[in-house]
C-alpha cells in the first residue's frame, strides 16, 4: 500500500500480491490523525497489506522542507499505530506524473482533481516497486 499524505486529502494506492503493478485505490479526507490511521489500518487489513510506503516530499534538490518534516512525523506516528512496517519513498515528481497520466487517460481537470491524490500514491508505489526489483 502507498500513501500520498496531504493535510486535506490522502491518496491511497495498492499493488497486486506479486508486487508488479500499482493501482490508484482511493482518496481519504484527512479529518485528523486518529481517524486517518484507523481507516488506513482497515484498508491494510482488507487488502492483506504487508508494507506501507509513504511518499516523502523532498525539495527538488533533495533537502527537507516543512512538508517533509510534517510527512515524516505522520510516518512515525502511523508506525506507532500499526504492526505493518512503514517506509518512505521519494515522491518529488509523483503529482506531476499523476496529472500527466490522468491527462493521457482523457480525464477532465474536474475528474483529475478528484483522482490526482490516489494516482500520485500509485506513482509513489510504482517508484518503490521499481527500486526493489533492481
Amino acid at each position: 500500500m502507498a500513501i500520498d499524505y496531504g493535510t486535506k486529502r490522502v491518496g491511497i494506492a495498492m499493488t497486486d500480491p506479486l508486487r508488479i503493478f500499482s493501482k490508484a485505490h482511493s482518496v481519504l479526507e484527512n479529518i485528523g490523525f486518529e481517524a486517518l490511521a484507523l481507516r488506513i489500518n482497515q484498508l491494510a487489513e482488507e487488502h492483506q497489506v504487508s508494507l506501507i510506503v509513504v511518499g516523502m516530499p523532498y525539495a527538488i534538490d533533495g533537502s527537507f522542507t516543512p512538508k517533509t518534516a510534517e510527512t515524516k512525523d505522520f510516518q512515525e506516528k502511523l508506525q506507532e499505530k500499526t504492526s505493518i512496517r512503514v517506509v518512505s519513498c521519494d515522491e518529488r515528481y509523483s503529482s506531476s506524473e499523476a496529472e500527466a497520466e490522468l491527462k493521457k487517460m482523457g480525464k477532465s481537470w474536474q475528474e483529475s482533481r478528484k483522482l490526482v491524490d490516489a494516482m500520485a500514491a500509485a506513482m509513489i508505489l510504482k517508484t518503490y516497486l521499481e527500486t526493489q526489483t533492481q
